[in-house]
């Protein structure tokens, strides 16, 4: 796809996040908002799998470490074939198969998460794992800002950069906002590129909202050799609502009817 084509499908997805959550009166709209531009680079561009054999054993791997995010994850799946366009009505319902946090047997996904902080280290060890087999599949690891906060996140930052793997990429959503305020107010990351850099890691700051951005971010991650490679990608809490954007109260909360309408009518304008 092109970048307008990319650009033209970021806001039917975001569209679809709304929907799912506004149907469902519960989730994640702040996170998930964000992180689009970053799964539609990767799953309409860069990575390689087979919706129709989502085991494929050479596929690359993505896991949504920040597992909450799960309304841009399926919507994505569901337009990469995972599974049905109809499934996304039954988001968090009982007895349906896409639950509130990212699970494992629901097609295309290849981690349970919602604790967060765990899915560096099976990242770690999917890389290996690829390394020790001598395949050839990466290793996509989506994080929140928050999220990196915890320890466990560093312990499996120091063992990708000691076991040099390059086959591994980590990508934070650092959109600023965590659950309970400023990211910055609650816990400070910065400098947070010379953390990861003391660690042994690749790092490449981009606007991740700039399909560009990303894929050149991508490119060089292809081709670098020695070290793993974490992307920092600046993006915004509840993109493309304005009432949503930058506020924490938007983590995990859905829209009323009001809400959503005009959610909606300021995505169809931001085509024009």
């Amino acid at each position: 796809m092109d970048i307008k084509e990319l650009q033209r499908k970021s806001v039917e997805i975001r569209k679809d996040i709304l929907k799912v959550i506004y149907e469902a009166q519960s989730g994640h709209p702040g996170g998930s908002l964000s992180a689009v531009e970053i799964l539609l680079a990767l799953y309409k561009e860069r990575m390689k799998y087979d919706p129709k054999n989502p085991k494929w054993e050479e596929r690359d791997r993505f896991i949504m470490s920040k597992g909450h995010a799960t309304p841009v994850l399926y919507t994505v799946l569901s337009d990469a074939g995972f599974f049905s366009k109809e499934e996304l009505s039954g988001f968090r319902k009982f007895g349906k198969m896409l639950q509130g946090h990212a699970y494992r047997n629901i097609p295309g996904v290849e981690l349970s998460t919602g604790s967060l902080g765990m899915g560096l280290s099976v990242g770690v060890g999917m890389a290996l794992a690829s390394n020790l087999k001598k395949s050839s599949y990466n290793v996509f690891v989506l994080m929140g800002d928050g999220e990196i906060q915890e320890g466990s996140v560093w312990e499996a930052a120091m063992s990708a950069g000691h076991h040099k793997l390059s086959n591994l990429c980590a990508i934070i959503d650092y959109n600023k906002v965590q659950e309970n305020g400023f990211v910055n107010e609650i816990k400070n990351l910065e400098p947070l590129g010379e953390r990861w850099k003391s660690f042994n890691w690749n790092v490449i700051e981009i606007d991740g909202h700039d399909f560009d951005d990303i894929f050149r971010a991508l490119d060089d991650f292809m081709v670098e050799k020695g070290r793993p490679t974490v992307i920092i990608a600046n993006t915004v809490k509840g993109k493309g609502i304005d009432f949503m954007e930058y506020d924490n109260n938007w983590h995990g909360k859905a829209p009323n009817t009001d809400q959503y309408l005009e959610a909606l009518l300021q995505l169809d304008n931001s085509k024009d």
